[in-house]
């Protein structure tokens, strides 16, 4: 594991117990330095998009895993404001449906990831399918064990598209769940995000754990690595997503910059060709 420059851990494959990793970690920040720069941040984040998405030879996938509450929506919610509407998708990937299991538990998958020059939001992915899977014994563990490599190649196959993979595991401790929880129940205009099995999963709190800690340390890869992010501070979990994505597209820029400025100088060259040939314009 490595530890990056904002208290982020990026695990590739490696062992990892998520007991020992603190959820309200903020390396030293406070909430007020934290938002007096993310607006610069989100501007840059904007930037690196509009430069992906000209330029259009990669692709961003961006998934989003976590515990009930552990805010996969008010992250999506915060990235899309740094994020250009145009040239981002969301996927959502609930409980599956009959066509979907019907196929490979990667067909819903593939379709929704990102053309070139996109980017596309998973809020929750094809890790449910060695997380909730394994943990409620959905199919034999032979099945869910195979996945793990089923998933590595398929990522592979992403990145060797052009696709960038930054995954997220949003850390959140038991105490602040319960604390989210309880406030959604005081909030009725939260009400309708709560469901009673949110408090019986709480009971598989340990199963899920083992899950993702081995969902972490197997899928865990140089070109597609997890990020854990110390989530129990919205505001710090804020800002970890937007910079860890800033580290990841900047090292693109310079050739995407290029790439535009190529192309803007071949138009402007022949947008002036046809001015010099053209014939004057007859008065209306």
């Amino acid at each position: 594991m490595a530890r990056m420059a904002q208290g982020l851990i990026s695990a590739t494959g490696k062992q990892i117990a998520l007991k020992d990793i603190d959820p309200g970690e903020t390396r030293g920040m406070s909430q007020q330095e934290t938002e007096k720069r993310l607006p610069a941040m989100q501007a840059r984040l904007g930037e690196l998009h509009n430069l992906l998405y000209g330029a259009a030879h990669q692709s961003l996938l961006i998934v989003l895993q976590g515990l009930d509450t552990a805010g996969k929506d008010g992250s999506v919610k915060h990235l899309m404001q740094g994020l250009n509407p145009v040239g981002c998708d969301i996927a959502s990937f609930k409980e599956p449906t009959p066509e979907e299991l019907a196929h490979d538990f990667l067909w819903r998958i593939h379709k929704r990831t990102p053309a070139l020059g996109w980017v596309t939001i998973f809020n929750r992915s094809h890790y449910e399918d060695v997380l909730i899977v394994r943990v409620h014994e959905l199919v034999p563990r032979a099945m869910w064990e195979e996945r793990y490599g089923q998933i590595n190649d398929f990522e592979r196959r992403l990145v060797e598209s052009g696709t960038i993979i930054v995954k997220f595991y949003l850390h959140i401790s038991k105490k602040e769940q319960r604390e989210r929880l309880l406030e959604r129940e005081r909030e009725p205009a939260k009400a309708w995000k709560l469901n009673v099995s949110d408090w019986k999963e709480r009971e598989r709190w340990k199963d899920y754990r083992a899950a993702y800690e081995d969902a972490i340390r197997r899928c865990g890869t140089k070109d597609a690595p997890w990020y854990i992010v110390p989530a129990d501070k919205k505001w710090y979990r804020n800002y970890v997503l937007t910079q860890t994505l800033i580290e990841r597209l900047e090292p693109y820029a310079k050739a995407w910059s290029a790439e535009l400025a190529e192309r803007g100088k071949q138009t402007l060259e022949e947008i002036r060709a046809y001015h010099a040939s053209e014939a004057p314009e007859e008065p209306e």
